[in-house]
């Protein structure tokens, strides 16, 4: 059984230099900074083996002295992002390929915004995690007021999905480019849940944000080890008890109605994905179920759950 903050720190796992300095240098030091052009601002973190293995092409300035690369492409002025997301998209179709990465094959024919100052560069979504850039979604969780009290649509992720099996939030989605977050909720919604678009429009309330610096592991698909930062928008959506959500595409096998006891003891036994427990616990914090006299790390918690990302993010979306 684990604890509330041993899940926050199985998936907020990157160190944190006050807490473990020589780990957090260590790991920083060995990594490349991936730079976008015009921005001049360090957007991910890249590990040393993928620098190794990517096949750069003329249109790339590695430099292994100061550990940093960028797109670059000669005669066009550095602001010129689509065309450092064209270099980009040309590599990672070349190392995808040749078999470089285990992650590119899935690849998933959607694109991942890089945020800054602007909308900066846009990547395919499976190789946003060999940049370590910060990625986005929407969690949502359903929930009934009943008799007996709170109880929560779970459902399980179908075993060819990654993390296979596991539980998951009730809707849950990357954000891909060009689309905001609450219309990424209204689609996911209903490709995942059966949730009607007026049901959704209507009934879903936003509630923030989390966020949290992931080591991957194999569960997660490909190689372990990449960066995964990231940014959660989170939405609350109480239905009534005729509202039962069905599986609408390959994503879940099923779904069902557990109480508040349940759903805290299938996280405490790591049954659910890792960022998904972090989402149900922030909304306990909110409910007003976790509180500081019943959970002695509230505070650590609640903070741990709002990281501050060493990467710009994005402003608008």
């Amino acid at each position: 059984m684990k604890s509330n903050l041993d899940l926050v720190n199985a998936c907020d796992n990157f160190p944190y230099r006050d807490d473990d300095p020589d780990t957090y240098d260590k790991l920083v030091s060995s990594c490349y900074e991936f730079v976008v052009l015009g921005s001049r601002r360090t957007v991910g973190y890249v590990q040393p083996w993928v620098v190794e293995k990517m096949p750069w092409g003329k249109n790339w300035v590695v430099d292994h002295d100061k550990k940093r690369l960028f797109p670059y492409v000669e005669g066009l002025s550095p602001d010129k992002f689509s065309e450092q997301s064209q270099v980009i998209d040309e590599t990672l179709r070349v190392a995808r390929e040749k078999g470089a990465f285990e992650v590119l094959e899935k690849w998933r024919n959607e694109l991942y915004t890089v945020h800054g100052p602007a909308q900066l560069i846009k990547m395919e979504r499976s190789g946003s995690p060999l940049f370590g850039i910060v990625t986005y979604g929407v969690h949502m969780t359903a929930y009934v007021n009943t008799r007996d009290g709170m109880k929560i649509w779970v459902p399980k992720r179908a075993k060819g999905k990654t993390y296979g099996g596991l539980l998951d939030n009730t809707v849950a989605g990357g954000i891909p480019t060009g689309e905001p977050p609450f219309e990424c909720l209204v689609r996911e919604a209903a490709e995942e849940a059966s949730f009607p678009e007026d049901l959704v429009r209507s009934n879903a309330r936003s509630c923030g944000t989390i966020s949290y610096f992931s080591l991957r592991d194999k569960r997660a698909g490909g190689e372990s080890d990449l960066f995964q930062p990231e940014i959660q928008f989170v939405y609350d959506m109480e239905v009534g008890e005729d509202v039962v959500p069905k599986p609408c595409d390959d994503e879940v096998a099923d779904f069902r109605l557990w109480t508040v006891g349940e759903v805290q003891e299938a996280i405490s036994k790591e049954y659910f994905k890792p960022n998904c427990a972090l989402l149900l616990i922030d909304f306990f914090i909110r409910h007003g179920i976790l509180t500081p006299q019943n959970e002695t790390n509230y505070v650590e918690i609640v903070s741990r759950l709002h990281r501050k990302l060493p990467f710009p993010t994005a402003t608008a979306m």
